[in-house]
């Protein structure tokens, strides 16, 4: 296995203004790029499919090895020095689901600047629906089918096929360039993308642009995402036997309540407020707010419980926006339930949060956003739209502990197919996505 040389620190803190830019690279070099991309479609697309067919399931977090060690394959035959990182001191990495991270660099003439491609190659379990099977890559109609196609394991070939190509075509690259595959995005992403952040493989002192092809399409550059408030809100009541509940406080009735209020009290408070952040579908640029799992009452559907239920806990989900702050959000929840509890006799609830992420957005005069943009002009012959996610991905690991400003998602599939059965990517939309990052790449660091 051969391994990455890890960069020391600089003497100083390089900033993004003292990196000169290079000029997009000669016609005949993008030619040559763009016809071996286009070339290696087959090639492409079974590399795409041979992922899929690896259950990366996430929940436990199966066969991430398997899957981190095909990438590396793949990677280091192009050319890229690779190395896998664990993440060793995670407690989700364990022997039995180890958290197995890969990193493949290119070096060019000089280390910087530098561009990272990075995606997520766990996926979310297949559930039911399924007319095909989720883990066979199957290929109809000019699309491929399977959990991940779309997010995210199309991604992660374009991105690679696209370094993959540059090398093919014999241009040579001033700067450097990274691919990584990575693990738990689906669940935070702390064991993937975080911890290569705080290990240093992504940070200022090396990384000047970061490109993660999540699925917003061929033509779409996602700038940024809206923030979470993931919280569980537990009401707390007083078991008596079932057919006495009158002697009980019943935590799920009281549950009710609070969720009545939401729905009529809060919900509507929050669609009157917009962002003017681009975030599609464009309902999502409304913060939201739904319950992801309720639990409560008798412990098994195979053993019956005649108890008044004690206990009911709701996890709940807020996406806010930027014009919102973590702060207001934190306190509007909390004056709701303060005042169910002071309304209802008997009401206890507290709050307990699990997760809460800040929105994040790349500056508007980024020269990735450009770079991308006049590399889909040049392959599609369209503009690119700007937008926004409703959802959080690894970009706000990048931002806040990398400090890697300079950070955006572009990759093929539709993004309203994630998580759906029979989950699919368009064959070209995946070729096109691979051509325009491998442009972007020769752009900012050819």
């Amino acid at each position: 296995m051969l391994s990455v040389q890890r960069q020391g620190a600089p003497a100083f803190r390089q900033t993004f203004s003292s990196i000169a830019c290079p000029a997009m690279t000669d016609s005949m070099a993008i030619d040559r790029v763009l016809t071996e991309v286009e070339a290696g479609r087959d090639e492409l697309l079974a590399f795409t499919a041979s992922l899929i067919r690896i259950p990366t399931v996430n929940p436990p977090g199966e066969c991430y090895r398997d899957c981190a060690e095909l990438i590396g394959e793949r990677l280091s035959g192009s050319g890229l020095d690779v190395e896998f990182v664990e993440a060793q001191n995670r407690p989700e990495h364990t022997a039995e689901h180890p958290r197995v991270n890969v990193i493949g660099r290119l070096e060019g003439m000089a280390s910087r600047p530098c561009i990272h491609l990075n995606g997520h190659f766990d996926v979310v379990p297949p559930g039911d629906g399924w007319k095909l099977d989720p883990f066979g890559g199957e290929v109809r109609d000019g699309r491929i089918y399977g959990r991940g196609a779309s997010d995210m394991k199309s991604g992660i070939a374009a991105a690679a096929f696209a370094v993959e190509a540059i090398q093919r075509s014999g241009v040579s690259l001033s700067g450097s360039v990274e691919v990584s595959g990575t693990v738990d995005e689906e669940s935070g992403g702390y064991a993937g993308v975080a911890h290569l952040c705080k290990e240093g493989y992504l940070a200022t002192e090396r990384t000047d642009y970061v490109v993660i092809p999540e699925p917003f399409g061929p033509d779409r550059i996602c700038v940024g995402h809206r923030g979470v408030y993931w919280f569980d809100v537990i009401a707390e009541g007083r078991v008596a036997h079932g057919s006495m509940p009158h002697l009980g406080q019943n935590a799920i009735s009281d549950m009710g309540v609070l969720l009545y209020e939401i729905r009529t009290r809060l919900e509507p408070e929050l669609a009157s407020r917009i962002s003017v952040m681009p975030v599609v579908p464009e309902e999502a640029r409304h913060p939201s707010i739904n319950v992801n799992a309720v639990w409560g009452g008798q412990v098994s559907e195979d053993q019956q419980s005649p108890c008044v239920a004690d206990c009911c806990v709701v996890t709940f989900d807020r996406r806010f926006i930027p014009e919102e702050s973590l702060e207001e959000v934190r306190r509007e929840v909390a004056q709701v339930v303060a005042a169910v509890e002071q309304g209802n006799a008997g009401c206890s609830f507290s709050i307990e949060e699990r997760m809460s992420v800040l929105p994040t957005q790349a500056p508007q005069d980024s020269p990735l956003i450009s770079a991308l943009s006049e590399a889909i002009r040049k392959v599609q012959g369209s503009e690119a739209e700007l937008v926004a996610s409703p959802g959080t991905y690894d970009q706000k690991h990048v931002s806040r502990i990398a400090g890697v400003d300079h950070c955006v998602a572009y990759g093929p599939g539709p993004l309203e197919e994630a998580h759906q059965p029979d989950e699919s990517c368009s064959v070209d939309d995946i070729v096109t996505s691979a051509q325009v990052m491998a442009l972007t790449v020769l752009e900012l660091v050819g």
